[in-house]
């Protein structure tokens, strides 16, 4: 059976940043940036800054973890490690991958199904058709992954030059317009305490958080990464403080062409969503507004090729160390990659998108990662350098704990942001994984059953 060692690290920081920004800018933006003005309206600006905010401290954890363990499967041995690879760390990384086999699918979902929400534009489709698009988009996804890691490194090159250039279209048009910085002169008119405290916000942010999930991806690369100790923490401070100026110059410019009252005036008659289209069609006509929407759909098919490689990787992790199905831990007999994992999440992805709407699946993504992935983590970095210390460390964050204390603040507020029903999912979620995890542990004798 082939182990993680037999991974080789081929991607630099170039490639590595390049597939963190992919992963982050999917077709998120495009579809939250008319919720959040739906939700919150002038105050929209604020809740991007927000999620950039949180994600940039949580990247402070994620950086000094990636960077101390560089080794497929992200997470996963994050967690084992901090909890102990003999005791409760076993429960929370199992918990992480059962989580991860129903929640990853689901953001693969996801973006599929954005794609066919905005195909929809150029081609009119029933409610079954765009299903088929959706589901044919996954399989597309796959067989592009279907290849060699330096391949893949090449591949996402190409796609990134999607991203940049529609974000890079977008932003130009409303500087082009004259009227660009208008909306961060009406910062602080549009602000308002009630609102900022409000539940409101708190989904908002949800929304513009749910955008900027992805600037960890590249830990779950970690035995791929070139010079991991210095890339994985570069990588990941750059892709979020370069995407959140993507995201605040895309939103000033839409915002500078298209009010907000009127985009909101849409979110609250469910009307038009199809925000950029009808960004560029104002600027430019109907047929700049087809390419427009075309360019969009390269970047929801750039995301899912970044979360699918970046998750497929999870599940092998696990099987390598013994705490997963071992059939996960199969690398391609030529390509030398973890197949089974990535066509075992496929075929799930595939399933969701035929099965659910976006609607249902952001906050319930986000949700189900805040408690064992994200919280599971700040606690489990206070846990390693109670007992391993600081020295041997490659990055350490700066202001331990208060970065730690922050971001545990601020995801607990998120995941009551997320709903009662929600919520409530994700414990049926957690209890399930408990109760698998339990039963399995029970037969193999594994804590907390060992035998004496």
């Amino acid at each position: 059976m082939a182990s993680a060692s037999s991974l080789q690290r081929r991607l630099g920081l170039f490639h590595s940043t390049v597939l963190n920004m992919i992963d982050m800018v999917g077709i998120g933006p495009f579809i939250s940036l008319p919720i959040v003005m739906g939700l919150v309206g002038g105050m929209y600006l604020y809740a991007w800054i927000a999620g950039a905010i949180l994600s940039l401290i949580d990247a402070m954890i994620w950086s000094e973890l990636g960077a101390a363990y560089p080794m497929a499967g992200g997470s996963y041995n994050f967690l084992k490690e901090a909890y102990g690879k003999n005791g409760a760390g076993k429960l929370m990384s199992f918990l992480y991958v059962w989580q991860t086999i129903i929640q990853a699918p689901l953001v693969a979902a996801s973006a599929a199904i954005c794609f066919a929400q905005y195909f929809v534009y150029l081609v009119p489709l029933e409610g079954w058709q765009q299903k088929c698009i959706s589901a044919f988009v996954i399989i597309f996804i796959t067989f592009l992954l279907y290849r060699k890691i330096d391949s893949i490194g090449k591949i996402g090159v190409l796609l990134w030059i999607g991203v940049i250039g529609t974000l890079g279209w977008i932003i130009f048009g409303g500087i082009s317009h004259g009227n660009f910085l208008q909306p961060l002169h009406d910062l602080p008119s549009v602000f308002d305490w009630s609102v900022l405290i409000s539940f409101f916000f708190g989904q908002a942010c949800v929304k513009t958080i749910y955008s900027y999930l992805g600037y960890y991806n590249v830990c779950h690369l970690g035995a791929e990464i070139k010079d991991p100790g210095k890339n994985i923490p570069r990588s990941m401070f750059i892709s979020v403080i370069g995407i959140a100026i993507l995201y605040l110059a895309m939103n000033m410019s839409v915002g500078s062409v298209i009010p907000w009252q009127e985009i909101k005036s849409w979110q609250d008659n469910d009307q038009n969503q199809f925000v950029v289209s009808v960004f560029i069609e104002r600027l430019y006509g109907h047929t700049a507004a087809i390419v427009a929407t075309i360019m969009i759909l390269w970047v929801a098919l750039a995301s899912l090729f970044a979360v699918m490689l970046g998750y497929s990787r999870v599940p092998y992790a696990a099987a390598v160390d013994g705490a997963f199905f071992k059939i996960f831990a199969r690398l391609h007999p030529t390509k030398n990659f973890p197949y089974i994992s990535l066509l075992v999440l496929a075929a799930f992805a595939f399933i969701f998108s035929l099965l659910f709407r976006m609607g249902d699946v952001i906050s319930g993504i986000l949700a189900m990662r805040i408690m064992v992935q994200f919280i599971g983590q700040a606690v489990g970095i206070v846990l390693l350098r109670k007992r391993n210390g600081t020295k041997k460390l490659p990055y350490k964050m700066p202001l331990f704990p208060l970065p730690v204390i922050l971001v545990t603040i601020m995801w607990l507020g998120i995941f009551y942001a997320t709903g009662l029903k929600i919520m409530a999912s994700f414990l049926i979620v957690l209890i399930s994984g408990i109760v698998v995890y339990m039963i399995q542990s029970k037969l193999k004798g594994q804590w907390p059953f060992e035998r004496g």
